[in-house]
């Protein structure tokens, strides 16, 4: 698993978010229309006034020489359900390093942690095969969860306006993974 940091939004990230988030194979998994870098400070502005309001943890990821590399979100934040959904990008050259998995270690800190949530769902579109795969490495995750949720998955087929599917992570078995981590068992 790769090393990283994640750090607010900010102006002066915007060319190297709107440069690795245009480059077909992200921008076509993401679905994202063709943009300008105007679009993205927007794109980047919104997600500051959400996190203000309390809706929406967006951050930027930083790879170990301070790069940036991608972007994670957690959003729809719903304090009455506990829950919210997660959002996570790595920029193409930056795939196979890791990085997703330290990505989501981290924001699922903030998310059981610090916001005090208990469910976190992570959704794919049906033709992101790409993004089914990277969620199915993580030990940490509840795979096909659309009948245990499905308003959860309703609202996200709405948004996404196609077939998807729903995973979640539990805060209980997070804990678990990560106590694993920090007392491997002996043999």
């Amino acid at each position: 698993m790769g090393s990283v940091g994640l750090v607010p939004h900010d102006d002066a990230y915007c060319e190297e978010i709107f440069r690795l988030s245009s480059m077909p194979a992200v921008k076509d998994a993401l679905g994202l229309p063709d943009g300008t870098l105007e679009d993205t400070i927007r794109f980047s502005q919104l997600v500051r006034e959400e996190e203000k309001s309390g809706t929406r943890v967006p951050r930027v990821i930083l790879g170990e020489q301070n790069q940036l590399v991608g972007l994670t979100d957690l959003m729809f934040i719903d304090y009455s359900k506990n829950s919210c959904h997660i959002g996570t990008w790595i920029g193409q050259e930056y795939w196979g390093q890791g990085l997703n998995e330290a990505s989501k270690v981290a924001i699922l800190k903030i998310a059981f942690g610090e916001l005090g949530l208990s469910r976190v769902f992570a959704g794919a579109r049906t033709v992101n095969i790409r993004s089914q795969k990277a969620q199915e490495k993580l030990p940490f995750i509840s795979l096909h969860v659309e009948t245990e949720f499905p308003e959860e998955h309703k609202a996200l087929e709405d948004k996404e306006k196609q077939a998807c599917v729903l995973h979640v992570f539990r805060k209980e078995d997070f804990d678990a993974y990560l106590a694993d981590k920090e007392n491997p068992h002996m043999i």
